[in-house]
Parts: C-alpha cells; structure tokens; sequence
C-alpha cells in the first residue's frame, strides 16, 4: 500500500516507519500523504489505543525533501496540499508518540512537535535550518518550538541553526526521556502499550485538554477541561473503571 512508510501494529499500538533511508527520511509530499493516510487508518480502528511515528537511528527526519522544494511553485504551496497533511496529523484524538534517533531537523522537528511525547534516543538532535535556504520554518516550527523552549533558545535554533542535543531537548522540556539508542523504540513502544491500556475516551478527552492548555486563559482552560471531565464521567467507562476499582479488579474499556 506505501511506497515511503512501513506499517506495524503491536497489540493495541499502531507503528509507523519513515522509510527513505537514502534521503535520511527527508518528508516530500507523497511521504506526507502516506503518513496522513496510515495515522488517519489507526484514528479509525478501535483496535488501536496510541499510534508511534518513527524513522531509524540515523534520522527520524532530516527535513523537507529539498530536491523537491527547489521544484515547487508558490502557486503549489499555496494550495495547501503539505499543510493539509500537517494539519491531519495534529487534528488526530489518539494519543501520538514520535521516537526520535539521529537527525530531526526541519520538517522532521515539526513532525516530533506535532505528536503528543517524544522518546528521544541519546543521539537524536533537533533543528530547524530553513534560514540556511532562505525560507523559514513552515509547519509549525516557529510556533511549536517557541511555545516548549521559549523565545530566547527558540530564536537562536532559527535564526543561528543551533542544533539541540537529545539532553539539551530533555533540559528544555522538549522531549519527555531520553535513552540509549538501541532502546529508545522499544521505550516509546513500551510508553505507547501503557497509554493504550487506559480508558480510550478519557485518553482523547484529556489529550484535547492539554493540547488546548496553551491556546486559553486560565479561566477557559478551567472550563474545557470541566467539560470534558463531565463528558468522561457519563460515559460507561468511568461507571467501569469505578466498578473495576471497588472490585479489585482489571477494567475492560470500551470507549463509551
């Protein structure tokens, strides 16, 4: 079915892999598309509970394919159609991991901020080089990074090309741990199968939640997070899981 991914699943974990070895998992258009169209499969299947995004222990991403930049119109660009596969990918309700090795430069950095963690092995590094083309960050980097490391750092990685060591990203709140490379798909796996274990629906409930947390005042921050919480405790999965818990027993959710 895709040419530029691989496609696991693992028990209630759905896996995609980044597969452009030659050009360090560069993200052109049709990997984009390709990456949508799998997350959006997993969105849809009950069976899957969290879904992880990465590439391999030399480069998570490398960035956009520049090859294919340098024969792209604005006309193309202004249609929208790499916006459009960003924007698939933040609009998804499962909880998403990105295990980050090697490069994770550019459109490769934005694809990790997308998700919702980031398990970083000891030799991941985090850039955004866009100025080095004359162009700045487009999907969401400027945003992103600035809103988790601050203005301060934020501007030195776009307007100096720093690049962020695994430890430096762990330091600035950037990723959530950092281990060695031959484990670091094993932890986001691992992470991944405990987060599918939990209530589905609260899973998607909290994530909007957190998510949302950055975009609202307190005060309607307050509010969101009331309204999901009731829309959780009418569900037939907290009346489970408070069952479950007098009874000293495993819940069986359903996402209802």
């Amino acid at each position: 079915m895709y040419e530029n991914i691989l496609v696991e699943t693992h028990g209630p974990v759905g896996l995609v892999k980044l597969n452009r070895p030659k050009q360090l998992n560069a993200l052109n258009t049709a990997t984009l598309r390709e990456l949508a169209r799998a997350i959006g499969a997993f969105e849809q299947d009950e069976a899957i509970g969290a879904m992880v995004i990465t590439g391999n222990e030399r480069a998570f991403a490398a960035g956009a394919d520049v090859a294919e930049f340098q024969q792209t119109s604005l006309s193309d660009l202004m249609r929208g159609l790499r916006a459009d596969q960003y924007e698939t990918l933040r609009k998804v309700r499962k909880p998403l991991i990105a295990a980050v090795s090697g490069f994770a430069y550019g459109g490769g950095c934005e694809l990790a901020m997308i998700c919702d963690l980031i398990v970083a092995s000891d030799t991941a590094r985090f850039a955004q080089p866009e100025i080095n083309l004359g162009i700045i960050p487009g999907g969401g980097g400027t945003q992103r990074l600035t809103r988790q490391v601050g203005k301060y750092l934020a501007m030195e990685v776009i307007l100096a090309g720093r690049v962020l060591s695994a430890w430096e990203a762990l330091q600035h709140g950037l990723v959530n741990r950092v281990v060695p490379v031959e484990l670091y798909l094993e932890e986001a796996l691992e992470l991944a199968q405990t987060i599918a274990s939990r209530a589905p629906l609260a899973a998607r409930l909290a994530k909007d939640a957190v998510n949302r947390a950055q975009d609202m005042s307190l005060e309607n921050g307050l509010g969101l997070e009331r309204s999901n919480f009731l829309i959780a405790f009418g569900s037939e999965d907290k009346q489970e899981g408070t069952t479950a818990f007098v009874e000293k027993r495993k819940p069986v959710w359903k996402g209802q």
